[in-house]
């Protein structure tokens, strides 16, 4: 053996002693100075954690510390300690951390951890595990821990971090999982990380990270997991992204990603969820992707993607779920190459799809395929792989027959198509036992308990089968004459308006009346305004009219709702009318929406509303753009304007004011998103003789079930209506199953998380906060029995001073904890 790999040799064996020293220190009889180990122990001791142990000498007995053959520490643990009752004993620099240079694992997670990550950690040198995660730490990330060269975990998510990412944690070449997720962070991410070789996962998700994409994050050739969504991050996928071989999951939504997707994502043959959703990118899908052999999830949604869908995307073997809606899509959906079956989801509803569809759906789990462009009739659907489950059709042109088959689904919605059910249906005889039919009625939603849906809206009215030529022979005659009748009073109305309007002055005297505006206004600048109500004027339609928008002559901009029923001839009708329109002017509120005055007559009657500019909230939510500006204090806000309206009506108001009719769309924002609550009283304006009892009051899925057995309308009806609106508002969407199953141990049992919508990134610190108690009030509200509901009094109390401390981070709390919470019996025991 020659002199130079002898010399390796010695220096080796050298190095593995030292390393081993402690070992060796009590092998050989040798010991650590007393005084190191004496130290290590009253540093435990001085942070108060261990108190119940001080009768124990030797700390290495102690629960969450782990120590080496020669007594000194090289683990501390919280998940084996008792966490201190005392929240003063819960800071972190309470730890004096150059007390222990041995080392090698510190997990202090989900303790509730205080204060700022010390400097002095980057002197543990040995360090291996860095675990903080699950604290309430806050200020910056040190960057002495780019000193850890040693480190293999650093996990610091779900605190309150603020400040950059630190460039010095390139340093860290021993890093395999790199977690600082759901924290403050800002500034850009540092190219540094690119040096970071042995990554394999990376979390940085729910931040305010800005700027693009380093592209020598590429480098990282051993990553299998990369989360980043839910920031603020610009500019394009890096291509170098084809270079990740390893990697498994990739997210990159909700931010602000433009350019096209990179056909060298095809590349990566371990990929299994690619989500770039909630983004702003465009061009093709790049027909790369369907190399990806392992591809399990591809969601794209809220893009700006165009162009047709690659039929390689439905014949991928591992692909249960793609998700497409809100782009640009166009062309037919190659459904005849479609692998069957297809176990989960198809969404490719709001793109521009046109063409009919195949038998191949029923291969489909849950297929949506509204607010497309599809004709043709529902193909019958064989029996063979069919797995159909949830089908949305609505808002295309599809007509023709519905099959029997169909009602064995166990969601249907076919509404707003040409479906004309005279031509196939006997006394409905095909639809489902539990599918409700309103002939003529316009109904959003429709919910029924513990049951199925079925929506078939806008329709044909349903009648017993008939010849053809029978129809053709009667039938059309009719509509003939009956639109020559409409066109020919159309005319001689359009030109004569003038002389209309001094007729129904002279009938009907004092018809018209504005308060607000000084009787300045004339009931031709209405007219005028509108172009006699021309529908390019017509901003929506509800259940007692249509709204439009008028710009007075003064330069005032109103809302006109135009009533449908026209009652004005009845006298006791024209004075209750009257008097009911007047007690409505008279209130004075910040949440709910002005009336100026009216008009009275069989042929124009309409209401004269203060007019909002930002429209309904249920449009807001519906709308994937702007539902992101209404971030999570700003429907916080909304919601606490609702409660504060409604509290006034029923408790201010004398008599009280009950609404009837609280949903989504009966909730207006102006210009700033401050909410205001309109339609109020609109139902009894229209029916004062009904008093509280009524056949048919509200808007199906947001009214109290009590009404099915007492039809009583009281104020606790409104409660229970703004428990749904509230809901909706936190879940961007309709509350249908919650409100069902609330009661159901799997629904308990879900994260409060995975309720709220997607399309925002989870809240943070305050926000969560307010959440919680927002989402502990509505479903109280939400209670089946009426006297077990607050009163609107009470929600607004509860809403403007109530504090609830959340003991656990937000995104580790289940519908069960916040339902075990009463606080309102709680608050008043606080008073007492």
């Amino acid at each position: 053996m020659n002199e130079s790999i002898m010399r390796k040799c010695v220096c080796s064996l050298v190095l593995m002693a030292f390393c081993m020293m402690p070992e060796l220190a009590s092998v050989f009889g040798a010991t650590i100075s007393p005084s190191s180990i004496n130290q290590e122990r009253q540093a435990l001791l001085n942070t108060g954690w261990w108190n119940d142990y001080r009768n124990i000498s030797d700390h290495c007995d102690w629960e969450g510390i782990s120590c080496n053959e020669a007594g000194t520490v090289t683990a501390i643990e919280s998940w084996h300690m008792k966490t201190p009752s005392s929240k003063e004993l819960l800071w972190i620099d309470k730890l004096n951390f150059t007390a222990f240079p041995n080392l090698v694992s510190l997990y202090l997670t989900g303790m509730g951890l205080r204060g700022t990550i010390p400097t002095a950690i980057g002197s543990l040198t040995n360090l291996s595990n860095l675990f903080l995660y699950n604290n309430h730490l806050h200020g910056s990330i040190p960057p002495q821990l780019g000193n850890l060269t040693q480190l293999q975990v650093l996990s610091l998510y779900n605190n309150s971090l603020v400040g950059s990412i630190p460039s010095t944690l390139g340093n860290l070449k021993s890093l395999y999982g790199l977690y600082l997720d759901s924290n403050d962070l800002e500034g850009s991410i540092p190219t540094e990380i690119g040096n970071l070789t042995k990554l394999s996962e990376l979390s940085l998700f729910n931040n305010l990270l800005t700027g693009s994409i380093p592209p020598n994050l590429g480098q990282l050739e051993s990553l299998t997991n990369f989360f980043l969504q839910a920031n603020q991050i610009i500019g394009v996928i890096p291509v170098e992204f084809g270079n990740l071989k390893s990697l498994q999951t990739l997210y990159l939504s909700n931010n602000s990603l433009s350019g096209s997707i990179p056909p060298t994502l095809g590349r990566l043959g371990n990929l299994k969820h690619l989500f770039l959703d909630s983004n702003q990118i465009e061009g093709h899908i790049p027909e790369e992707l369907g190399n990806l052999s392992k591809l399990e999830v591809l969601q794209l949604s809220h893009n700006k993607i165009s162009g047709i869908l690659p039929p390689k995307l439905l014949q991928m073997d591992k692909m249960s779920s793609l998700y497409l809606s809100s782009n640009q899509l166009c062309g037919s959906i190659p459904l005849k190459t479609m692998k069957c079956p297809y176990h989960t989801g198809v969404d490719l509803s709001h793109n521009l799809f046109n063409g009919t569809i195949t038998s191949e759906i029923g291969c489909i789990n849950d297929l949506s395929l509204s607010h497309n462009f599809l004709v043709g009739e529902i193909p019958f659907l064989f029996r063979r792989s069919f797995i159909l489950s949830r089908l949305d059709l609505s808002y295309n042109n599809f007509s023709g027959k519905i099959h029997k088959e169909l009602a064995s689904l166990s969601y249907i919605n076919l509404a707003y198509n040409s479906f004309d059910f005279s031509q196939d249906l006997d006394s409905k005889s095909n639809l489902p036992d539990y599918c409700y039919f309103q002939e003529d009625s316009l109904i959003n939603d429709h919910h029924m308990p513990n049951f199925t849906y079925c929506h078939l809206l806008h329709q044909t009215n349903p009648q017993t089968r008939k010849s053809k030529p029978m129809i053709m022979l009667i039938v059309l005659p009719i509509i003939f004459f009956i639109l020559l009748l409409l066109l020919s009073i159309l005319y001689f109305s359009r030109c004569k308006p003038k002389k209309k309007c001094e007729g129904i002055e002279t009938k009907n005297g004092d018809l018209f009346s504005i308060w607000n505006y000084d009787g300045k206004i004339a009931f031709e600048d209405i007219i005028e305004a509108t172009e006699d109500f021309d529908l390019k004027y017509c901003i929506g339609t509800g259940a007692y009219g249509s709204v439009y928008r008028a710009q007075l002559p003064s330069g005032n901009i109103v809302a006109l709702k135009k009533l449908h029923r026209v009652e004005s001839q009845n006298p006791s009708f024209d004075k209750s009318f009257r008097n009911e329109v007047k007690m409505l002017t008279e209130i004075r509120h910040k949440n709910i929406v002005k009336l100026h005055g009216f008009c009275l007559h069989n042929r124009c009657m309409f209401l004269v509303y203060q007019y909002m500019e930002r429209g309904s909230l249920f449009y807001i939510l519906n709308n994937e753009v702007e539902a992101k500006e209404l971030n999570w204090s700003k429907r916080v806000n909304v919601i606490k304007g609702m409660a504060q309206a409604l509290s006034y009506m029923h408790h201010d108001c004398s008599p009280p004011i009950v609404h009837r009719d609280v949903t989504s769309s009966n909730v207006l924002l102006n210009s700033q998103l401050e909410a205001c609550v309109s339609d109020f009283g609109t139902a009894r304006l229209l029916d004062p003789d009904s008093s509280n009892q009524t056949l048919v009051v509200g808007t199906y899925g947001y009214i109290a079930p009590e009404l099915a057995y007492t039809l009583r309308v009281t104020e606790k009806c409104d409660v229970f209506s703004f428990g749904v609106v509230t809901m909706e508002t936190l879940m961007g969407k309709h509350p249908r199953e919650l409100i069902s199953a609330s009661s159901n141990p799997t629904t308990q049992n879900m994260l409060v998380k995975d309720l709220l919508d997607s399309r925002l990134p989870l809240p943070l610190r305050k926000d969560a906060q307010d959440i919680y108690l927002v989402i502990n009030v509505a479903l109280s509200c939400l209670c089946f029995k009426p006297n077990l509901r607050p009163s609107m009094q009470q929600v607004t109390e509860k809403l403007s001073s109530f504090k609830f401390p959340l003991n656990l981070p937000f995104h580790e709390i289940f519908i069960h904890q916040v339902m075990s919470q009463d606080i309102f019996h709680l608050s008043s025991n606080f008073q007492e």
